[in-house]
């Protein structure tokens, strides 16, 4: 990776507060992107996240709002190019895993999960597209996991709203292209982040190189993809060797 790749550029990160997240953030700024680092709860978190950043020389701010609502995206991307310039490029990170069975599982829990992992990823790529356009330079990586081709750990639920993720980043993909956008996705799986608290050691041993992944080699992996500008429609399995594609 070139040294300062982003440099001049605006990232927006979601769900930036903590773990994958987090890690995104502080890499992109790392290459030289200032970074918006978007959260719904954890604000004292997401100001952790600012400060880690400042700290490398970059700009930062947070920017709280609910991404799976169109309102509060509008407005939080206008929020971000006031205070730190056009987006040019966007991490879809923000999700939820709501871990039920197929007795459990209800509509609401269904609803909502395609709201936070799915919907989220249309509205803010619909938000930012456009000035990448204008500009003729952008860069969109989405956050997908292995539960989108393989049977997954949490549900029916979010199976499906990773796979419709990574359908929306070849879709886009394949529209954007010739504006200078790439598009792709990441998909981790098994990463060690407060998502596999209650069972560390039965899923480490579960992967062929024998540990659970960090946060920050998700980041590193990002990074890779969104300095490439020959690489889109694609998604990137990081997962220590669990599955192949």
């Amino acid at each position: 990776m070139p040294d300062l790749a982003f440099a001049a550029r605006t990232a927006l990160v979601t769900g930036a507060s903590r773990g994958i997240g987090k890690a995104i953030a502080i890499a992109l700024a790392e290459a030289g992107a200032d970074v918006a680092v978007n959260y719904r709860q954890r604000k004292d978190q997401a100001e952790a996240t600012v400060a880690a950043i400042r700290q490398l020389g970059r700009k930062s701010a947070a920017f709280g709002a609910d991404v799976s609502g169109a309102q509060a995206v509008a407005a939080m991307v206008l929020d971000i190019e006031k205070t730190l310039g056009p987006i040019d490029l966007l991490v879809n990170n923000a999700g939820i895993a709501l871990r039920h069975s197929l007795d459990e599982i209800t509509e609401a829990d269904f609803d909502r999960t395609i709201a936070v992992n799915l919907k989220s990823v249309f509205l803010c790529t619909q938000a930012v597209w456009p000035g990448m356009r204008a500009r003729g330079w952008g860069r969109i990586v989405n956050i997908s996991s292995g539960a989108a081709r393989g049977a997954g750990g949490f549900g029916v639920h979010y199976n499906a709203s990773k796979a419709g993720m990574e359908g929306l980043t070849r879709g886009y993909a394949a529209r954007l292209v010739k504006h200078g956008i790439t598009v792709n996705a990441v998909a981790p799986s098994l990463i060690d982040t407060e998502m596999m608290a209650s069972q560390r050691a039965e899923s480490a041993a579960r992967i062929p190189l024998g540990r659970l992944g960090t946060a920050e080699e998700i980041a590193a992996a990002v990074v890779m993809v969104a300095t490439n500008p020959y690489l889109t429609g694609q998604t990137v399995h990081v997962n220590g060797g669990l599955s192949f594609n």
